[in-house]
Formats: C-alpha cells, sequence, structure tokens
C-alpha cells in the first residue's frame, strides 16, 4: 500500500477521512485516502504508526477537525514551570503524576476509546480514564519519560486540546465523594439484612419452635447489630438535630432523631425487661430507607460546575515580548508594565493601553453587547475583552486580579451566602409538627399516669413518638425533588440543588438578560434594499462605519466583511442620527431616514433601519433585525401571564421600539446596563418584596445572576463556559421555561400532597395511641408501610405528570 503524500484538486463530493469535513480549499491524498488539511492527515499518521486505525471503526468520520489547530510550538512553554506544574497536578511522587483535564471536544465512543489508550502513542502514559458527562480525562503518566507539556503537545496533536485555565492553577483541589454516607448506607442495610433474617420466626409466629434460649439469642444478636446503626449511621441525624436545637430552631431532622432514640430506648426496654422481641429490626429498616433518600439526593445531580469566578475563564499564561523575543509566562507572573502579545480570540488578562495592531474587541461576555469594538493606539483596554483579528501589543496597566472584571466578584452578592431563598417547606412545618408531637405524647402520659395506669402511660407516651416519626416526610421530600431534578436534567435544564426547586416555585418576578439569552448572535441578519452598492460605495461605507462604536455600524461593519475601507479624513458622528463625511465634493450620510431625509412609507418592521445618501439621494438603507432566539415572543407571553417581567440589556437601545412590538408594553426595558448596573437592579427589586429569577449567559450577568433569588445560565454548550448560577439551561429549550416553571410548582404541590397523607397516618395511629389501643410493635409496623406508601405515591404522580406535560417520553 501506498504511503506516499500528494495534494490534488478539490472536489465538492470528497470528504475528510479524519474528521469528515468537505475539502473545500485543497485535498490531501495519504494512504489512498482523503484529508482535508495536514492536520488530519498527521493524526491519521499517528495512529496508524501505533497500529489504532481500528479507531475509524468505532464511529464514522470520528475526529476533530485539525485545520485551525495553532502552529505555535511555544503555546505550552509554561508547563515547564514547577510551580505551575505542582499546583495543576492532583497526585505526583517520584516516579509517576496524575492529572485530570477538561477536554471539552469528548463527544463520542471513538473519543472515549482514543483517550483511554493513549499508552499506545507514547510510552510514558500509563493510563487514561474519561469521564463523558464530565468532559473530563484522568492521566497517569511517568514524568521521566513523558514531561507535562509533551502530554498537552500529544493530546493536541490527535484534536483533544484540554483547556487550561487560572482556576485550574489557583485553586486545583480534587474534589473528593464524601463517602460517610456510602459507608452508613452500608452500615445499616448490612445490619438491617441480618435482623430481618434473626427476626423472620416472629414475623410468621415460629418462635415457639425455636426454643425460649435461641429465641433470647436472636434477640441479643439483633441489639448488638442495631449499636452500629444507632451510634454510627443515625449520627447525621442526632447532629443537625443538635444544631438546629442550639441554635433555637426546629428542623426536620429534630423529630426523625427523637422517633430514633425512642424507638432504640423501647425495644431495649422491650428486650432485656420485659423479655419480648423488640423492634431493633424496624430500627434498622427505618434508618437504611431515610440514608437511600439522603444518598439519592445527593447523587440525582453533580455534573456541572455552577459555581465560577473570573478566574475560570482567564487562560493561565499569556505571551510576554521580552526585547526581540517572545516567551509564555504564568499569568500570575505577570506584572504592571509588561508587555504582552494578544492573538485572534486570545482574552485580554488585565487592563491594558494598545501600543500596536489593529484592535476589534469582542466584550461579550463583560458589557453584553455582541459587536467587536474598535480600538485605537493609545486607548484602555479592559480585560476579559476578546480580540478578534491580528495580533495586537498591549502594555499591561493593573494586574490580572485587580483589574475591571474581576472588580464584578468583589461585590457583597458574591461575598455573602445566600441565606434569602426559600426556608425548605419540610423544615418550616416541622417545627410546629414537633412540638405537636411532644405535647400530645406528654399529655396522654400524665393522663394515664393521673388515672394510676404508668405502663399504659409510658406504652401510649412511646406509640406516640414511634407513629409520629416523620421518616414519610423525610423520604418523600427527597424521593419527589430527586425525580424533578432528572425530569428537569432529561430537558437540558439543570439545577443546582433541589433547594432550587422550590426557589423556583415562589418566583413572581423574571428578569432577563437581551444579549445572548433572548437574542443568539448566529441568528442576526443584516439586509441591504435598494440600488446595488458599487464597490467604491462598499468602500465609502466602510470607511465611515469603522471610525464608529455603535452597535448598528458595527453590525454593518461585519456584514461588508474584508472591503477595503476608502480614505477618509474626517468623519462625523451625531449621536441618536447618524453619521456623515464629505468625499469627492459630495456629502455622504449614513443613518436615520429623518437624518437622510428618507420617505417613512413602505418600510419593513421588526428590525433596525440605517438609511446610505449620497447629496441628499437615498440609494437604499440596511435592514438589521437582532436575531432573537425561536418563540421568544411565545416564551415571554406565557411566564407574562403570572409574573411580571423585566429585560436588561448591555446594548444602546436603539431596538427598544421593535422589542416592545415583540414583547408588549407591559415588559419593563432598561438598556445600556453595565455588570454592576444589573446588579443594583436586581437588589432594587429584591429590596421591594420580589422574589426574582434572574436569566442570562455572560460575564455581564453574573453579579446579577447571583443577587437574585436563584439565577439560571444560558449556554449553548452546557459542558463549557457558563457564570456562577443556581440552574444551567440549553439554549435550545428556553423557550420551555414557563413549563419548568409549572413542573418546579407542581413538584412543590406533590410535596405538600405526600405531606397531607403522610399526617393522615399519623393521625390515625396517634388516635389509636392516646387511647393505648395499639401497642408501639403496631406503630413499628405502621410506620415503614406508611413511608414506602408515601414514596410510591410521590414517585408515580411526579413522572405521570411531567409525562402529561411533555417533558418526559414515558412515565418510567
Amino acid at each position: 500500500m501506498s504511503k506516499s503524500a500528494h495534494i490534488g484538486p478539490s472536489t465538492s463530493t470528497q470528504n475528510c477521512f479524519h474528521c469528515g469535513e468537505s475539502c473545500k480549499d485543497e485535498i490531501l491524498h495519504f494512504d489512498d485516502k482523503d484529508f482535508c488539511c495536514t492536520g488530519c492527515k498527521l493524526v491519521y499518521e499517528v495512529l496508524s504508526e501505533n497500529d489504532l486505525c481500528n479507531y475509524y471503526d468505532i464511529a464514522e468520520k470520528p475526529g476533530s477537525s485539525q485545520k485551525n489547530t495553532s502552529k505555535r510550538d511555544n503555546r505550552f512553554d509554561y508547563l515547564n514551570d514547577e510551580d505551575i506544574v505542582r499546583r495543576l497536578v492532583d497526585f505526583q511522587n517520584e516516579e509517576e503524576t496524575h492529572i485530570t483535564f477538561n477536554v471539552p471536544l469528548i463527544h463520542c465512543a471513538s473519543c472515549i476509546w482514543l483517550l483511554e489508550n493513549l499508552h499506545k502513542l507514547n510510552e510514558g502514559v500509563v493510563s487514561g480514564r474519561v469521564d463523558f458527562i464530565k468532559k473530563k480525562v484522568q492521566v497517569k503518566f511517568k514524568q521521566r519519560k513523558i514531561s507535562l507539556k509533551d502530554l498537552v503537545q500529544l493530546l493536541s496533536k490527535i484534536g483533544y486540546e484540554p483547556t487550561i485555565n487560572l482556576a485550574d492553577a489557583d485553586k486545583k483541589t480534587v474534589q473528593v465523594t464524601d463517602k460517610k454516607l456510602i459507608y452508613k448506607l452500608a452500615v445499616a442495610g448490612f445490619c438491617f439484612g441480618n435482623m430481618m433474617l434473626f427476626s423472620l420466626p416472629e414475623y410468621f409466629a415460629e418462635a415457639e419452635l425455636l426454643g425460649n434460649g435461641f429465641k433470647k439469642t436472636f434477640n441479643y444478636l439483633n441489639v448488638l447489630l442495631s449499636l452500629p446503626v444507632f451510634f454510627y449511621a443515625a449520627t447525621d441525624y442526632y447532629k443537625s438535630a443538635w444544631i438546629s436545637v442550639r441554635n433555637k430552631a426546629v428542623n426536620m431532622d429534630v423529630p426523625i432523631a427523637i422517633g430514633i432514640v425512642t424507638l432504640f430506648s423501647y425495644s431495649l426496654y422491650d428486650i432485656f425487661l420485659l423479655g419480648n422481641e423488640g423492634y431493633m429490626d424496624t430500627l434498622g429498616g427505618l434508618l437504611f430507607f431515610l440514608l437511600i433518600g439522603k444518598y439519592y439526593q445527593q447523587k440525582t445531580y453533580d455534573t456541572l460546575s455552577f459555581d465560577r469566578d473570573y478566574k475560570s475563564y482567564f487562560p493561565i499564561a499569556v505571551t510576554k515580548l521580552i526585547a526581540d523575543r517572545e516567551e509564555v509566562i504564568p499569568l500570575v507572573k505577570l506584572h504592571v508594565g509588561d508587555l504582552i502579545k494578544v492573538r485572534n480570540e486570545e482574552l485580554i488578562p488585565s487592563d491594558s493601553i494598545l501600543l500596536e495592531g489593529d484592535a476589534n474587541i469582542d466584550y461579550s461576555f463583560v458589557t453584553g453587547e455582541e459587536v467587536p469594538v474598535i480600538k485605537k493606539k493609545g486607548e484602555l483596554i479592559y480585560a476579559g475583552g476578546r480580540q478578534k483579528g491580528n495580533a495586537i501589543t498591549l502594555a499591561v496597566q493593573k494586574s490580572p486580579s485587580q483589574g475591571y472584571l474581576t472588580d464584578l466578584w468583589n461585590s457583597e452578592a458574591f461575598e455573602k451566602e445566600k441565606t434569602k431563598g426559600l426556608e425548605s417547606l419540610a423544615n418550616t412545618i416541622s417545627g410546629k409538627f414537633t412540638f405537636t408531637v411532644l405535647f400530645i405524647a406528654l399529655a396522654a402520659l400524665v393522663y394515664w399516669i393521673s388515672q394510676g395506669q404508668v405502663s399504659l402511660g409510658v406504652l401510649s407516651f412511646t406509640s406516640v413518638l414511634i407513629i409520629t416519626c416523620p421518616c414519610a416526610l423525610a423520604m418523600s421530600t427527597p424521593f419527589t425533588l430527586g425525580n424533578t431534578l432528572r425530569v428537569l436534567g432529561q430537558g437540558k435544564f439543570y439545577l443546582k440543588n433541589a433547594h432550587a426547586i422550590e426557589k423556583l416555585a415562589k418566583t413572581d418576578t423574571v428578569v432577563f438578560d437581551k444579549t445572548g439569552t433572548l437574542t443568539s448572535p448566529s441568528q442576526a441578519r443584516v439586509t441591504y434594499v435598494g440600488e446595488e452598492l458599487s464597490q467604491e460605495s462598499k468602500a465609502l461605507i466602510k470607511a465611515m462605519v469603522s471610525q464608529s462604536t455603535h452597535a448598528l455600524s458595527n453590525r454593518i461593519n461585519t456584514w461588508l466583511g474584508e472591503t477595503n475601507a476608502a480614505g477618509l479624513q474626517l468623519v462625523e458622528e451625531l449621536p441618536g442620527k447618524g453619521l456623515r463625511c464629505d468625499y469627492k465634493m459630495q456629502e455622504i450620510r449614513l443613518g436615520s431616514a429623518t437624518f437622510v431625509g428618507a420617505d417613512l412609507q413602505d418600510l419593513p418592521e421588526g428590525g433596525n433601519l440605517v438609511f446610505f445618501a449620497i447629496e441628499g439621494h437615498v440609494l437604499g438603507y440596511f435592514f438589521i433585525q437582532s436575531g432573537l432566539r425561536n418563540n421568544v415572543r411565545q416564551l415571554v407571553a406565557d411566564i407574562s401571564e403570572n409574573r411580571s417581567i423585566h429585560l436588561l440589556s448591555g446594548d444602546q437601545d436603539h431596538e427598544r421600539e421593535n422589542l416592545q412590538k415583540v414583547f408588549g408594553k407591559d415588559v419593563k426595558m432598561n438598556f445600556s446596563q453595565s455588570p454592576k448596573d444589573k446588579l443594583q437592579y436586581l437588589k432594587s427589586l429584591n429590596e421591594g418584596g420580589a422574589y426574582t429569577l434572574m436569566v442570562g449567559d455572560g460575564l455581564n450577568d453574573a453579579g446579577a445572576l447571583q443577587e437574585s433569588h436563584i439565577g439560571i445560565a444560558i449556554t449553548d454548550k452546557v459542558s463549557n463556559f457558563s457564570p456562577a448560577s443556581d440552574a444551567i439551561m440549553d439554549a435550545s429549550v428556553l423557550e420551555r421555561l414557563p413549563a419548568f416553571l409549572q413542573f418546579a410548582k407542581t413538584s412543590r404541590k406533590i410535596i405538600k400532597a405526600s405531606f397531607g397523607l403522610s399526617f393522615t397516618y399519623n393521625t390515625v395511629g396517634v388516635f389509636f395511641a392516646v387511647q393505648g389501643l395499639v401497642s408501639p410493635v403496631f406503630c413499628a409496623i405502621l410506620m415503614p408501610i406508611s413511608s414506602i406508601s408515601v414514596v410510591v405515591f410521590t414517585t408515580v404522580t411526579t413522572n405521570y405528570l411531567a409525562y402529561k406535560r411533555g417533558l418526559k417520553d414515558k412515565i418510567f
């Protein structure tokens, strides 16, 4: 088989063997296969040389395109810095290093296969393990055979370049799952199973056949098995109850702890003093099912990062200019006065002065304005912007930790804990519930003692405490909320925790960011209507809009693309009107209809109009539409039925009139909002008594998302960037937000219904218990039965209603 490579002409029917993209510009033929670029061909060669071409058998065209892979070999020089390496790695000894990378390009089974076979590409790699959900790969390698820099270059070479940012180096703490709950669940399960085995003869009335000696032995074994359950598995409930009582409050764990202690104490009394079998198996079952509910709630959702600050967006290294050479240094070593080079699509790491180059800065994550802003030599460029175009040279004015972007995270909204959220419904009820139960139990005890029946009084007191142990409430809440989290997650709406569901149900005010949330830059459209523009006219318009920072000018500038600008000495910008200049003894105007003297009849609606006129003669106009997401009009209409709606935008108010037509007059709109303005706006709403939901996307919304009672970050890729928030929503399902909000209310109603069902059980049990008509045995048996029935009720109801509302394809 021939291994030679040559370049041939491109045809529209040929696709790259590696990535599957069409070969538009050229075709590289190698090994009887076609490739779109040298990068894709190189990856194939690497795999072929290591006998890993069955990678292509797992999925068709599984590779990622290598056309835009950077050729700069010094990009990863900072990984030679021992301090940076030490901060990045998870574990390191004299022989082996472990590190976890974020690799957003992981998307299919072939990616997993290749990344878990890195040891075949380089003998220095020990193993690779992929976490597909979190888009992470943990690599173990021998640092004497391959350095961290070489490992990252290897990953980049095969198309899986990891994202390494400042947060990784500044706070590299591997999140270790707390296994104590798992251990307690295992202990409770083991003891419960064995206690049920020893108690089996009692359930079938066969205990007499064992003899009194065996019967007592099994009872004593149950006592021994109950000790780890009572003194270890139940400790979380004791601690929570004690902390609650010490803080002069009563949460759900207080009555649970009372019930556990009562059941254990009475069982000891029943076994050792009365010679009966006790209820240790019931105690074991109670703790086992309670811990299952807690574990389910804990593990239902923990795959996305909801808490992020500016370090999550910053690169870990920058290119510093030293004399006539470039050096890649860690960002933490960047100082005021340093000269840095920022290339296309790279982030401005600190507030800096532009020294050289044409700066087109995209501030969409900072200001909310989606169109790049042109900066001139000598102007200050704030941190957080992204350069669009050729490389620029900057002089650092502030360190990364003191720039404009980081001021946002100094707000008190990020410092304080969110204590303004809705208190758990279960905990709200449990306070009154506990005092009521204790009052009834003590009243029954006092009454029977006053009647001279002390034993019946103790029996009634114990029965009431056992039967009213709110394990049904404690189990139904996490199961209902856990099911709700799972249903919403399947709908691409990911909540930080179950508490967020209760907050969603209470919201009465929704605040939307406009740019990137209700609008999508990719859907913005510019259309020219009128006399065909000559190349000279295009060059003239290009020159005018290039000297303006107005959003509409920037959109026209982008529409003109690579058109060369004409040479203009002076362009006058009249705020609120447009642009004018003199060219070849003629007056040129570009702006509003009144500014150029255009006829306002038969003009399109649903966008902004920018007219082009020469010497008072209107040649045509640009029709600019903002690019609202699909079904946004219906989304706003549905939410406004029972909630007030506010719109905040970092854009100028040139689209106010059009948006007012789309959303209606009831929507309160505020434009030219800085990040701090948005945060302050949310704070004023909260202080006015509103229960706020903020829906945003970029860094400019991070403060508002944090200040609101609940914040939802909209993103086109849930595995990629999203600011700190209570929830993350895929942008493709934004139109389903009203359904999600309604389902959160439904879940809350289901919990209330489960409370009612549980209270019904408790009321019936208490009625008989206070009269001494039922024994603790009956109460101990009724308790798990009621708990399981309530859990079944909440689970079935939640799934059924999710199915009826179109949030699930099937009930189970």
